[in-house]
């Protein structure tokens, strides 16, 4: 009889269990519990021919913790449909659900819920969000040399446009909220839209966009306006009417923070342009642009020092960043075997985020206006002293947070962008 290892996925602790012995409430619960107990930001479950692969996204990579028979995934699948209020009968187009589990140790998880069609059945992505999460301050978020400072600069401004962008999964919501949790000293008025609510904090007024059952974006947005906010915040810029919306907000006197998805931050600009906002008003009303990407975080049990002795002038670009007398040192991820970590994690031990800021100057305005490409402005920006992605994940690596070799998977390369025009 088929089984189904629960001990591989942190479950139970005695044998295995046999199929007409598992219900698809308890495998499913045993996945989010594991899920949930190693950190793990995505659950996903995949159909294959014989079989539901399952998997997890942690520390941002993917990990199979289960394969399990075609039946029992099966049944679990029709599980969390049923349970997120998913149409139970279709299996041919994406559907988007939402669903609430309450733990014993008194936690509460929202799990964010995506299937599409597959050549063999269905796919989840299940997001894996727990609420009362830590904030972190901004001054934790991962900002190097220069950066806090120029943050800070713009979150004592009165008014304007601040953009987070990066891919998903790259940490923009915790950078978001760490501003909002700066400004919230009981002197303003905070309004935010999110699809979904991540994080519950006091003093401020969160609604949640239902697109199905509920108020939309759009009404959302337009309601927000009317309440006479001091800061708002946008969980995404998702059209024109969004963007057009949060930059005339921006010119009227309102401190606005939104996400974007852009590879770079001066990638945010071009993807402003494109959604038809003029160069002019966005000049007028935008503050600066955050890019961000996660990076993983070595170990201090489970990290190798390396011998950069042949290669004196590598961190010589970014010297005067570094803090007095600090000597650079160079750390990679100890390979398996070497620790006692395992293939797990590789040797990491957690993430941070590795960031440029790319501040609206005089020249960068100009550029903007004139409707210079997107490495053009990102140029001005670093000549107007931008620390781009590349040197604030070099400084990262002089102070042995995390290796060469994780930059290079993580951080954007100039080649991937350089040429494009708005």
């Amino acid at each position: 009889m088929a089984t189904i290892d629960f001990e591989e996925v942190g479950g139970a602790a005695d044998n295995d269990l046999s199929l007409d012995r598992v219900s698809p409430e308890l495998a499913f619960s045993v996945l989010v519990d594991y899920a949930v107990r190693t950190g793990a930001s995505d659950l996903f479950l995949c159909s294959e021919q014989d079989r539901v692969e399952v998997s997890i996204r942690n520390l941002g990579m993917i990990r199979t913790i289960a394969k399990v028979p075609s039946e029992l995934g099966t049944r679990c699948m029709y599980h969390i449909r049923a349970a997120a209020g998913m149409k139970f009968d279709e299996h041919r187009k994406p559907q988007d659900g939402r669903l609430v589990r309450h733990r014993s140790d008194g936690r509460t998880i929202d799990l964010r819920l995506n299937t599409m069609p597959t050549m063999y059945g269905e796919s989840f992505a299940i997001r894996i969000l727990v609420r009362d999460s830590q904030l972190y301050d901004v001054s934790k978020v991962g900002l190097v040399g220069p950066q806090l400072d120029t943050l800070m600069g713009w979150l004592h401004s009165p008014s304007g446009l601040i953009v987070v962008t990066g891919p998903t999964g790259s940490g923009k919501t915790t950078t978001l909220y760490a501003c909002l949790k700066f400004l919230n000293n009981g002197r303003r008025k905070i309004h935010t839209i999110e699809d979904p609510i991540e994080y519950a904090l006091d003093g401020l007024r969160q609604s949640q966009v239902d697109e199905l059952n509920g108020p939309s974006f759009e009404q959302l947005l337009r309601a927000v306006l009317r309440q006479g906010p001091d800061v708002v915040m946008i969980g995404e810029i998702r059209d024109q009417m969004t963007a057009e919306t949060a930059i005339r907000a921006a010119n009227s006197g309102q401190f606005v923070f939104a996400s974007l998805h852009a590879p770079v931050a001066a990638g945010a600009i071009q993807s402003m342009l494109a959604l038809g906002i003029h160069p002019h008003f966005l000049c007028s009303s935008l503050l600066g642009v955050i890019g961000q990407r996660l990076i993983r975080t070595l170990g201090s049990e489970t990290k190798v020092r390396l011998d950069l002795s042949h290669a004196p002038r590598t961190f010589e670009e970014i010297g005067r960043w570094l803090p007095p007398d600090h000597e650079p040192t160079v750390y990679a991820a100890a390979r398996q075997g070497e620790s006692g970590d395992g293939p797990a994690n590789e040797g990491y031990a957690g993430r941070t985020g590795v960031f440029e800021l790319l501040s609206l100057t005089p020249a960068v305005r100009q550029r903007i206006a004139q409707g210079r490409p997107l490495n053009d402005i990102s140029q001005q920006a670093i000549d107007d002293g931008m620390l781009d992605f590349r040197r604030a994940s070099m400084l990262k690596v002089a102070l042995g947070e995390t290796s060469f070799d994780e930059i290079l998977r993580v951080v954007p390369t100039a080649e991937q962008w350089v040429g494009i025009s708005p």
